[in-house]
């Protein structure tokens, strides 16, 4: 299978080591050759059809930062839609930063890939936020697959662990921490009493939380996660406009104390039901299985038959949202056989 990456970012890096990693395992386990025939950044690309080498590709992009520095294959100053018309590829790998605002560039590739009768698997919350159905009805009208595991909880297998492993279930509600950035200061602050902004700007020292936080601490990616299982899972025509947002800028440290002398923690909890789509900071029982620290998530799918089903998982990490890539590569590759 001929992969065409977009972006090289810490996700698309991920994709790589995983490939790199994973390459001889897939072949053995599956009979599946994986090969990347192309990747972008914002310098340009590196194409060649017989295959790029991955770790080639890292230390290029670690020693110089520019994709297009690619020995003998690198291409300067080339757009990502010249490099879909360009590239023979069978399955887009769209990680390109995240945009809540339009979506794009990201949707357009998206709508491009499938145009072309080309899988698409991607991280980015944006399009799928904004742009669901519309993506999803023209995967169908093209005949192709749209997978976005990693676009919800990254190594938490959410998504496919709803269609797959509970096909005879109807889901009635989903209610979980989908943010390990606001997991983690929420969970040092219960922890050691340390103010809300002390934490934050630890947390941007480490590389937990970004230089512009407010996407995470404000529950904007957490309602783009809200949206996607309410779609994919329960059914529902939803975008980001439709979800009810409270961040968790305004926890105090008291507030925190009061809740644990209690027995409480505070948590930003996303939930989903016919009739609810809320992102809010929630006291949840010390001990439940809502009481993860770090930057761990959790969910609980309540059901008709299997009662309440709770999956976790790492929710950041490059490598372990390439894991889910890499799921949904395998899924796509065994669905033709």
């Amino acid at each position: 299978m001929k992969l065409c990456i977009l972006g090289f970012g810490a996700v698309g890096r991920g994709v790589a080591k995983v490939i790199s990693m994973k390459k001889e395992e897939m072949k053995e386990k599956y009979g599946l050759d994986l090969k990347i025939t192309a990747v972008t950044d914002t310098s340009g690309a590196a194409i060649y059809d017989e295959g790029l080498d991955p770790n080639l590709l890292l230390k290029i992009k670690e020693d110089t930062g520019k994709i297009s520095n690619y020995p003998e294959y690198g291409i300067s100053k080339i757009s990502n839609m010249e490099v879909l018309h360009k590239v023979d590829f069978d399955c887009l790998i769209e990680v390109t930063p995240t945009d809540i605002e339009n979506g794009e560039p990201a949707k357009s590739h998206i709508l491009k890939a499938f145009n072309d009768k080309k899988d698409v698997v991607t991280s980015n919350k944006g399009p799928l936020a904004l742009s669901f159905r519309e993506l999803a009805e023209s995967a169908k009208e093209n005949n192709v697959q749209l997978k976005y595991e990693a676009s919800v909880g990254g190594a938490m297998p959410i998504l496919n662990f709803a269609h797959d492993t509970l096909p005879s279930c109807n889901i009635k509600s989903i209610f979980g921490i989908l943010n390990g950035t606001t997991n983690y200061i929420l969970s040092r602050m219960a922890k050691e009493g340390s103010s809300y902004e002390q934490i934050l700007k630890e947390s941007q020292e480490m590389g937990i939380a970004e230089t512009n936080p407010a996407q995470d601490v404000e529950g904007t990616d957490a309602a783009c996660k809200v949206v996607i299982l309410a779609n994919s899972i329960m059914n529902r025509d939803v975008t980001l406009k439709d979800v009810e947002i409270v961040g968790i800028s305004k926890i105090t440290q008291e507030a925190i104390s009061l809740a644990r002398n209690e027995g409480y923690l505070i948590k930003l909890i996303g939930e989903i039901s016919e009739d609810t789509l809320e992102v809010s900071p929630r006291l949840v029982r010390e001990g439940s299985p809502f009481a993860v620290d770090g930057t761990l998530n959790v969910a609980t799918l309540k059901t008709d038959l299997a009662e309440d089903v709770t999956v976790v998982g790492k929710g950041a990490g490059s490598i372990e949202t390439a894991s889910a890539i890499l799921s949904d590569i395998i899924s796509i590759y065994k669905s033709k056989e």
